[in-house]
């Protein structure tokens, strides 16, 4: 009895398993026949509804796949075509110095004792020997040879600069200017008929168009192509060398077209071959954030350096110290932006330069500028870089703080020469 209680137990469990995998069994079949009926149905509907449009299913599909490569092969054709039209005018610029040379000269003492290992120079006589320190990039702007690059790309003025155009030719070039503000310089070549990249309009940009970026890359890949967009516009940045030299970087165009160490100083171009930048920084520690000076601040230099050799930049004639919110609150001051107009520690450091446009002007020590023409004067948008908009001869509105009111007058700026 108890034997078949056992088996009559499992036989109840068994039955009740298999009933339940057989009600999931009808369960399926019953979806399974269900969906294939709504699917042919929605099929069949899907098709008669094209056929009525006259729209064959296999015709669709190839005209999307069609569409679809027809779009890769336009955008390709035309990166192809930019880096065919503007790498030619693209160049490499190689950096030479004569660098002391040390020998491993060591005596007995100086590798046991000496904790740094010093290596000493030669018979207490340094030698030197020609060595490469850097590089970057540059375009040709005119057929006779001058080159714009980045001013830290050539600011070194004891070194030696070569060109190699991208036919692997070589030349010595000359640094004709340096700009005092921004982060551009011109160098020249010995030549002619030289391929020339044409300038575009870069207040026209739009975040989201695309960007191609040539350079040589590393200070060894020459005319490296990189595509991307632009990231954004506007941006404002403090650009560091590495070697203690840093910069403020205003209203400068940011990018994600790959852009590397030696590609300083060479053209972001939009897809029309046009230059709309001049790439100039990177982001260290981070991915496809990269940055190029836009077009329009340098042709009015490249036009200058082309019609007489030199760059100049307006100046006012002040000495001032930029104010903030501490030295405001300090002082109980008005305003936490503008500049304060001040003397230095000499008694020849005037606050005003007597005979500056500022001076002509009738601005005095302790009065505080605070625009030009409209343009608030803070750390984002700072005095030099205000004035690298203008030209000698230019005329301008000063807002000015003056013994507690506020006026506004006007200035004539003057000349103040790149050295």
């Amino acid at each position: 009895m108890e034997t078949n209680n056992i088996q009559e137990k499992e036989y109840i469990y068994s039955s009740k398993k298999y009933g339940t995998v057989t009600v999931i069994a009808l369960v399926m079949m019953f979806s399974s026949l269900f969906g294939a009926v709504f699917g042919f149905l929605a099929s069949n509907f899907s098709d008669d509804l094209m056929e009525k449009m006259g729209i064959k299913k296999d015709e669709t599909q190839q005209e999307k796949q069609l569409e679809s490569k027809e779009t890769i092969l336009s955008n390709q054709g035309a990166v192809i075509d930019v880096v065919e039209k503007s790498s030619p005018a693209v160049i490499s610029i190689v950096v030479t110095k004569d660098v002391l040379k040390y020998r491993n000269y060591y005596d007995s003492y100086d590798w046991f004792f000496s904790p740094f290992h010093q290596e000493r120079q030669l018979n207490g006589e340094a030698e030197t020997e020609r060595q490469e320190i850097g590089g970057g990039t540059g375009f040709f702007v005119s057929s006779d040879g001058m080159i714009v690059t980045n001013k830290h790309v050539v600011s070194d003025v004891q070194a030696d600069y070569t060109v190699i155009t991208d036919d692997g030719s070589e030349y010595s070039a000359q640094v004709l200017a340096r700009h005092p503000v921004l982060d551009i310089a011109l160098i020249k070549i010995e030549g002619e008929n030289f391929p020339v990249v044409e300038l575009g309009d870069s207040d026209n940009l739009k975040v989201g168009q695309a960007a191609v970026a040539i350079g040589n890359s590393m200070g060894e890949f020459a005319n490296s192509v990189s595509l991307g967009i632009v990231s954004g516009l506007g941006r404002d940045i403090v650009a560091s060398s590495g070697f203690g030299q840093s910069e403020r970087l205003n209203n400068i165009i940011q990018t994600d077209a790959a852009i590397n160490p030696g590609n300083s100083g060479g053209p972001l171009l939009d897809l029309s071959g046009r230059v709309i930048g001049v790439n100039v920084a990177i982001a260290n520690g981070a991915q496809s954030i990269g940055f190029a000076l836009p077009v329009n601040r340098i042709k009015n230099i490249i036009d200058e350096v082309k019609s007489t050799g030199k760059i100049t930049i307006p100046y006012i004639g002040v000495r001032y110290v930029p104010l903030d919110k501490e030295i405001q609150k300090a002082n109980n001051f008005p305003y936490d932006y503008g500049i304060i107009v001040l003397r230095g520690e000499k008694m020849t450091d005037f606050a005003v330069i007597p005979g500056s446009p500022a001076d002509k002007a009738g601005i005095v020590e302790n009065d505080i500028i605070l625009e030009v023409d409209g343009k608030r004067i803070d750390s984002t948008n700072e005095l030099p870089e205000i004035m690298s908009n203008y030209s000698i001869g230019d005329e301008a509105t000063l807002k000015v703080w003056h013994k507690g009111e506020e006026k506004e007058v006007k200035v004539k700026f003057e000349e103040r020469t790149d050295s």
